[in-house]
């Protein structure tokens, strides 16, 4: 592991914005922020120490395949792990545990490093030749260790990072003030939710005036794990000129196949701002010209349709369409994708201690099985063959049977 440090200086905290989710934090019409029904166990994931071995393993093993850094820093100081495989013109990024309680994400593109790192398969040398595969496993550290939603970061530390905030009317929106509702052990230290602080102007400097927002509005990039993935964003498209994918791993509770009883696997989307070219996206105008949603239907019918093909015997084929016409330019997922990038989200379904280890790995192969759908259209170019139009015939998600 190289462990080279890219240290975030007060000159570049400058540039960034924070994001919570409040007791506001239900299922909205502008996205599922929090659910009740999330319910989490971490018995027999991957912990960050035991990522950080496992990370440095597979760089061992992989005969220089798979290079390992530390890109920044989480606001604890734990160090953020960007991992990155193949040399092809393609760039696919992809993050894990934004969210530090929803953690199968890790585990896939745990075992997807080893795999392309150290097979000497044809379809594997493929893939490497085609794409360059960029992976944050688990960028939100200070979360996954206290098992939990958002960050560990205090509104005191974010305007004593940012004084220009001091003059705020209150703090961020999605400021969990007095800890999170759904720690399993709860510590009442404060926090951000961080996939709700980023922006799609990817140097923007946070103004008092733009405080506390709203989940229909842009972020600030004040907390560090935002600040390092848009870091990363940033240096991809320096690098190549574009980021072609960005994916974003995540949970969700207890969902339905729209009209049946039949519990959803996993859910997926493209759709996270109005496309810029509509009345209801005017906002974006700026960005109309990068914005692709027919690439992010076509990346998310590649995963769908991996998912699909193991046939009706496979435990996890109720895939559906997460919550669409959605107004998020917060997330990482609007941000990137009104900055030219096909988007894809994998929410999994919630994994408590009922659902016991079998059941967990069923859904760590889920996940795995749509992200090689997506790796694998992108190197051979067949995601491009997809209709867009199938992505409106994705079944729907559903809050409750029948509805």
């Amino acid at each position: 592991m190289k462990g080279k440090k890219i240290i975030v200086g007060l000159s570049t905290l400058a540039l960034c914005a924070s994001l919570v989710t409040p007791a506001l934090a239900t299922n909205s019409s502008n996205g599922n922020l929090t659910n009740e029904n999330q319910v989490y166990s971490v018995v027999g994931f991957t912990d960050y120490a035991q990522m950080v071995d496992r990370l440095e393993q597979i760089e061992k093993n992989s005969q220089g395949r798979v290079t390992v850094d530390v890109v920044g820093q989480s606001n604890q100081g734990r160090d953020i792990y960007q991992a990155r495989v193949g040399t092809g013109e393609k760039v696919v990024l992809i993050e894990s545990e934004i969210h530090g309680n929803e953690k199968t994400g890790t585990e896939a593109l745990l075992n997807i490093l080893q795999h392309l790192g150290s097979s000497n398969s044809p379809e594997a040398k493929k893939i490497r030749d085609e794409i360059t595969l960029v992976v944050l496993p688990k960028m939100n550290p200070d979360a996954s260790e206290l098992d939990r939603r958002g960050n560990d970061m205090s509104w005191q530390e974010v305007v004593e990072a940012f004084p220009q905030l001091a003059e705020a009317s209150g703090p961020a929106w999605n400021y969990y003030a007095s800890g999170m509702r759904q720690d399993r052990n709860y510590t009442g230290q404060p926090g951000f939710d961080v996939n709700r602080d980023f922006n799609p102007d990817l140097d923007y400097v946070p103004q008092a005036a733009d405080f506390p927002g709203a989940s229909d509005q842009p972020g600030w990039y004040i907390t560090p794990e935002a600040q390092t993935v848009r870091d990363v964003y940033k240096s991809l498209v320096e690098e190549f000129g574009k980021v072609d994918v960005f994916v974003d791993l995540h949970h969700q509770g207890q969902y339905y196949v729209e009209g049946t009883s039949d519990l959803v696997t996993m859910s997926l989307s493209a759709d996270f701002v109005p496309e810029p070219n509509t009345p209801e996206g005017a906002k974006y105008a700026e960005y109309a010209d990068t914005y692709n949603f027919d690439f992010s239907k076509q990346l998310n019918l590649a995963a769908y349709n991996a998912l699909q093909s193991l046939g009706d015997s496979s435990p996890f084929t109720n895939i559906s369409l997460y919550s669409q016409n959605l107004d998020l330019p917060g997330t990482a997922l609007g941000s990137f994708g009104l900055n030219g990038s096909g988007t894809v989200l994998f929410e999994v379904r919630g994994q408590s201690h009922s659902l016991g280890q079998k059941k967990k790995g069923q859904l760590v192969k889920a996940v795995e099985t749509g992200l090689y759908g997506i790796i694998n259209g992108v190197t051979d170019g067949s995601v491009e063959q997809l209709d867009p139009a199938e992505y409106d015939n994705i079944p729907k998600t559903s809050y409750r049977p029948g509805l």
